[in-house]
């Protein structure tokens, strides 16, 4: 008889919030982040997981406009991704994202970058209309808008727990996304994968 408890039971008051799957970071997208199509399998199991318990899913997404600031042209570290509207801009047919799904418009404004999915979304009060108090993350990328995403929940009050089979990093500098979990954890988020969910 397996006696073993399971480090997670996820119940009311939980969400999954999926950070910035989109085609422009995926392989052959503008942005690519390195094996970030591997995050997708892995994110239809908690969707389905989540889904089964009638619990909230929700998709940040890059929706910027076509001079946004973070752009090389205007100045910005990174190559023009995500325009609203565009291909690139959308979530992958591969990720099953019910169509329930919470969807979340970031760094909107030309003139003003957003990494986390709460800058100036509307998000944090969303979840607390809707009863949410833990928040379980996952996505692209763990060293830029997953690690804002969950500094900006843990900040706000929320349980974050880290996906951490379901990110993936850009790693610019070597170790980029390891030191990023490591700072994640330090303030307050729990790490888990999916082996921990009953």
């Amino acid at each position: 008889m397996n006696t073993q408890i399971s480090k997670f039971c996820t119940s009311e008051g939980d969400a999954l919030l999926i950070v910035d799957v989109q085609n422009d970071f995926l392989p052959g997208g503008n942005l690519a982040v390195p094996e970030g199509d591997q995050v997708v399998a892995v994110l239809n199991r908690y969707i389905a997981h989540f889904r089964e318990r009638g619990l909230l899913v929700i998709a940040t997404r890059d929706w910027h406009p076509p001079n946004h600031c973070s752009f090389r042209a205007q100045g910005g570290p990174w190559p023009p991704h995500c325009i609203s509207g565009t291909v690139g801009a959308a979530f992958p047919k591969a990720l099953a994202l019910p169509v329930t799904t919470l969807v979340i418009s970031k760094a909107t404004r030309a003139d003003k970058d957003a990494y986390s999915g709460f800058e100036d979304t509307g998000l944090e009060t969303q979840l607390r209309s809707l009863g949410v108090h833990r928040v379980f993350v996952g996505g692209l990328a763990t060293d830029y808008c997953v690690l804002n995403t969950v500094l900006d929940a843990c900040q706000a009050g929320f349980m974050a727990v880290l996906l951490t089979d379901a990110i993936r990093a850009v790693n610019l500098r070597p170790g980029d996304g390891d030191r990023a979990i490591e700072l994640m954890q330090s303030k307050g988020a729990t790490p888990a994968a999916i082996e921990d969910f009953s």
